[in-house]
C-alpha cells in the first residue's frame, strides 16, 4: 500500500500560487475537478502564466471569459447545429462546459486568443510597489528618539 500524495490536484485549479499552504487548502477541500475540455496550465517565467484550453469545434462567440473575486471562469456554450447531419460516429465533444481557476493575488489577464482549436489565456503577475518587499536599512550609529 502506497501513501504517495499526488501534487496534480494542487496545480489543476490554481494559477500563480507560490505558497503551498494555499494550494494544500484548496486540494483538501476535495472539490471535483472537471476534465472536459482538456487544458494545460503553463508557467513561462517568474511572473508569466498561460492557460490553454482545447476548444475544438468552438468559435469565439461560443466562449466566454469572466473574472470575479479572483476566480477566472471559462465557459463554452453548446452550438446549435446549422446542418441536418446524422453522425455515424461523433468523437468530437461539443457539449457545454465551465472551468474555474482561482487566481493568486495580483494576477491579471493580459490577452486571450483562439487559434487552431486552442483557447490561450495569458496571465501576468503585476505586484504594485506598495505590496513589494522593502529592504529596511539598519543604521547602528543612530539612536532612537526618546519620547517625553
Amino acid at each position: 500500500m502506497t501513501t504517495a500524495f499526488s501534487m496534480a490536484p494542487l496545480f489543476r485549479s490554481s494559477v500563480g500560487f507560490d505558497r503551498f499552504n494555499d494550494l494544500f487548502e484548496t486540494a483538501l477541500r476535495n472539490e471535483p475537478g472537471s476534465t472536459y475540455p482538456p487544458y494545460n496550465v503553463e508557467k513561462h517565467g517568474d511572473d508569466q502564466y498561460r492557460i490553454v484550453v482545447a476548444a475544438a469545434g468552438f468559435q469565439e462567440e461560443d466562449l466566454e471569459l469572466q473574472v470575479e473575486k479572483g476566480v477566472l471562469t471559462i465557459s463554452g456554450g453548446k452550438r446549435d447545429a446549422t446542418e441536418d447531419v446524422t453522425y455515424l460516429y461523433q468523437g468530437i465533444a461539443q457539449r457545454a462546459f465551465k472551468l474555474s481557476f482561482r487566481l493568486a493575488d495580483h494576477i491579471e489577464i493580459k490577452a486571450a486568443g483562439l487559434s487552431n482549436g486552442l483557447l490561450s489565456i495569458d496571465l501576468l503577475r503585476v505586484i504594485p510597489e506598495e505590496a513589494k518587499a522593502k529592504r529596511i536599512p539598519i543604521n547602528g550609529t543612530q539612536k532612537p528618539a526618546l519620547q517625553h
